[in-house]
C-alpha cells in the first residue's frame, strides 16, 4: 500500500466539488485527491511536494488522497470508519475545517460547525460526535474537557448489550435524534439507580422510562 508520496507537483485539478492534483515521482504520475483546504494551499505547479497518503483499493481501481500532515490522514480514517460517512464526506469536512477545529467540533458536539460541511446533516454530524468523541479526545486533545451540557449523555450507564440496540433502534425509528436519545438513556440510568428491581430493567422497561423523560422535555 502507498502510505507516503514526493514528487513534482503538477496539473493541478477541480471537478465540481472534487480536488486533486497529479503528483510526478520519478517519471511516474499520481493522480491524489485533496480537501479544498489544501487544493486552495497548493504552491506553484513545478514545485516539490510531499504528501501522507491513504490508499483504498476496489473493483473499478485505486484512490489515493493526499495529506499534508501524518495527523491530518489519521484522523481522515477515524472519519471514513464512521457508518455512512465516505472518503467524499470525510474530505468535505477537512476541506471545510483545520483538523484541530474538527477534532473539538466533534469532541465538543458542536453540530452546527459540523453541518457546515457539505453533504453533513444532523443526523451525521450526531453519529460523528457519539462514536468518535472518545477516540478522538484521547489519541488528538489529551486532555480538552469537553462540554458536559453537549456530551455527559454520551458515556454514562446504558442498557446492557442485550438490550442496548433494540431500545436505540426503537427511539430513533419514533423519530428522535441520536443525542436525544443518548440524553434519554442518560435520563433512565440515572432513574434506574434509584429504582428498586431496575437492575432488571427488560428493553421495555429502558423504553417506557426514556418516553417520559422525553415527553416531558417537549412539554
Amino acid at each position: 500500500m502507498i502510505g507516503w508520496l514526493q514528487g513534482e507537483l503538477a496539473d493541478p485539478w477541480q471537478q465540481d466539488k472534487r480536488c486533486g492534483l497529479l503528483l510526478v515521482c520519478q517519471g511516474v504520475g499520481y493522480e491524489v485527491q485533496v480537501s479544498q483546504r489544501h487544493w486552495r494551499q497548493l504552491p506553484p505547479v513545478g514545485t516539490r511536494l510531499s504528501l501522507h497518503i491513504h490508499q483504498t483499493v476496489r473493483e473499478d481501481g485505486w484512490t489515493l488522497y493526499g495529506f499534508g500532515v501524518r495527523q491530518e490522514r489519521e484522523l481522515f480514517r477515524e472519519l471514513v470508519a464512521v457508518s455512512g460517512v465516505g472518503p467524499q464526506m470525510a474530505l468535505g469536512l477537512l476541506g471545510c475545517l483545520e483538523p484541530d477545529a474538527l477534532v473539538q467540533a466533534i469532541v465538543q458536539a458542536d453540530l452546527r460547525r459540523l453541518c457546515q460541511a457539505p453533504g453533513v446533516g444532523r443526523r451525521t454530524a450526531e453519529r460523528l460526535a457519539v462514536e468518535l468523541r472518545g477516540r478522538l479526545q484521547q489519541r488528538f486533545l489529551g486532555g480538552l474537557d469537553p462540554d458536559p451540557d453537549d456530551l455527559a449523555a454520551l458515556t454514562d450507564a446504558q442498557p446492557g448489550d442485550d438490550h442496548r440496540d433494540d431500545v436505540q433502534h426503537t427511539l430513533e425509528a419514533l423519530g428522535y435524534e441520536v443525542l436525544e436519545v443518548h440524553r434519554a438513556l442518560r435520563a433512565a440510568a440515572r432513574q434506574q439507580t434509584l429504582g428498586e428491581g431496575a437492575a432488571d430493567w427488560s428493553a421495555e422497561d429502558w423504553i417506557r422510562e426514556c418516553l417520559r423523560w422525553l415527553s416531558r422535555q417537549a412539554a
